[in-house]
């Protein structure tokens, strides 16, 4: 089968290729998915980056690819709730090493990081939702509680994390402002967005105050966690050395310090996911589809940002 690989830790270009792979059969309490659409994630470029070598270790190849949409092709003794040609999205556990991940033909997981994907969603639109909406469900739900009504700013609202986190706020009936390039306004709002600030001359001492703030930059934690009202909860999903610093320096606020959390969704998460779907709350928003082939391409599409939505390789038909 085929499946995108990293042979080593560098630029898109120089260690990503796609390589003939023995496919994967299914052990015990797994499943064998055939697979349609991956997406792109931050995490899949910091793997390839080398950003997360004290987990991925030096050993090459590095399967790529953190999510995936497609179809239960065999599955592992003991499994049940999962026959062949079931339609699943899921995800690879993101604190393991993998030879093959999301972006390849095939793929195997244990049973209970797989769901029924939504029976509305595109294989492009499903992989598109996965990780991107199961972070902004995880931090809207569990970190920060978000209740209806609330004032609710989305920094960095025109990614995969910050396009599904305004629509799930916006389903809510909070007040959502979004933050981002000016030129996404019409999408944001869109989307659901009440009121869309340009990144670049809107400064975190002309804003708020708001109940809530999903950052998703990971960048001035501090000054945008003064904005907060008095009650107020931040939670952040943009890792990096000096957003673990802030996070930790807050701690002595309180209930008012900087959130986060290890997105790592399960089953549960993935069925809450499609309800939200379902209902209408939550919609993919695809900026681009790549062939898995041209996964080269979509990494560095992602890096040069400046996009609504996510971008999607396309695996199979």
């Amino acid at each position: 089968m085929k499946a995108a690989q990293i042979m080593s830790y560098g630029d898109a270009a120089d260690v990503l290729r796609v390589d003939d792979v023995e496919r994967p059969a299914p052990g015990a309490g797994e499943v064998q998915v055939r697979v349609e659409a991956s997406s792109v994630n931050g995490h899949d470029v910091m793997l390839r980056a080398g950003e997360l070598k004290i987990v991925s270790g030096r050993r090459f190849p590095l399967g790529v690819g953190l999510d995936f949409a497609g179809t239960v092709a065999a599955t592992g003794a003991g499994v049940t709730g999962h026959r062949t040609g079931d339609r699943v999205w899921g995800m690879v556990h993101p604190r393991q090493r993998h030879t093959v991940g999301g972006a390849a033909e095939y793929a195997v997981v244990p049973a209970d990081r797989l769901a029924p994907a939504p029976a509305t969603l595109s294989a492009a639109g499903a992989a598109s939702l996965v990780v991107a909406g199961a972070t902004a469900l995880i931090a809207v739900r569990d970190t920060v509680r978000l209740a209806p009504g609330e004032k609710v700013l989305v920094r960095g609202a025109a990614g995969g994390v910050g396009t599904a986190a305004v629509q799930l706020a916006h389903a809510l009936g909070c007040h959502v402002t979004a933050l981002a390039r000016a030129r996404h306004a019409p999408a944001l709002a869109d989307l659901g967005a009440d009121e869309v600030l340009d990144h670049g001359s809107t400064t975190s001492d002309l804003i708020g105050p708001f109940d809530v703030i999903v950052d998703t930059v990971g960048t001035e934690l501090n000054c945008y966690r003064s904005r907060l009202a008095k009650g107020g909860r931040m939670v952040t999903v943009g890792l990096s050395a000096p957003a673990l610093a802030a996070i930790a320096a807050s701690s002595v606020y309180g209930a008012r310090r900087i959130r986060t959390f290890s997105a790592n969704p399960d089953a549960t998460v993935l069925r809450a996911l499609a309800d939200h779907v379902t209902s209408g709350a939550l919609r993919p928003v695809v900026n681009s589809v790549y062939p898995l082939a041209d996964i080269t391409a979509a990494h560095q599409a992602f890096e040069r940002g400046g996009v609504v939505g996510k971008h999607v390789v396309a695996v199979s038909e």
